[in-house]
């Protein structure tokens, strides 16, 4: 035997409503109320909510030598964080996500010379497959002995796709490094992370 309870208002034993219809809109709570859901949430059949994930963010271990006026990849040795153990940190410092969707990506670099010398141009980019997607730069003007460049990217991604940060340091003398704290270990001299969109 089955039952139908008709009702537009249920309320609770204070007379607060707890879930109200009114021209087919259903208010589930009142303001200040807090609304704890046991299961899974849906919306026409597909689940709502999730998380961020997979994602990451890593840092240098050690300053970097680059070659001057070259592309080169940036060895992200130091894990910030690395929620599924996308981000391979060891050997080709490149995050395979193998979950389709759609990824934000941010990276920063910091160039160190030996003395101060003539910038010509810095930039960082983001490839894809081995591939460059996206890149920024910009061309100083004058002399300077540290600089630095970041980007932030959005790109769609199949299971299969991996992605890694390069750098490109254009000065007129000495070996440029990408600069590493040996003091503290800190990861805001160079960088790189990403992380998938919720949509």
């Amino acid at each position: 035997m089955t039952s139908i309870l008709k009702a537009d208002t249920i309320q609770d034993t204070d007379g607060n409503n707890i879930i109200n219809e009114s021209g087919n809109t259903i208010t589930i709570g009142a303001s200040g109320d807090t609304t704890n859901i046991i299961g899974t949430l849906q919306n026409d059949g597909a689940a709502v909510g999730g998380t961020n994930t997979p994602a990451f963010q890593g840092h240098l271990s050690s300053t970097q030598d680059v070659s001057d006026a070259t592309w080169t990849k940036v060895a992200i040795a130091s894990e910030d964080f690395d929620t599924d153990s996308k981000f391979d940190h060891s050997s080709n410092y490149r995050f395979t996500p193998t979950e389709a969707g759609k990824y934000f990506f941010y990276g920063a670099a910091t160039f160190d010379s030996s003395s101060t010398d003539d910038i010509l141009m810095v930039a960082t980019a983001l490839y894809k497959n081995g591939s460059r997607v996206m890149r920024t730069s910009h061309y100083p003007t004058g002399k300077a002995y540290e600089i630095s460049d970041s980007f932030t990217y959005i790109d769609t991604a199949d299971s299969d796709d991996y992605y890694e940060m390069y750098a490109y340091f254009d000065i007129t003398s000495n070996t440029p490094q990408l600069k590493y704290d040996s003091t503290s270990g800190s990861s805001g001299y160079t960088f790189f992370g990403g992380y998938k969109i919720l949509t």
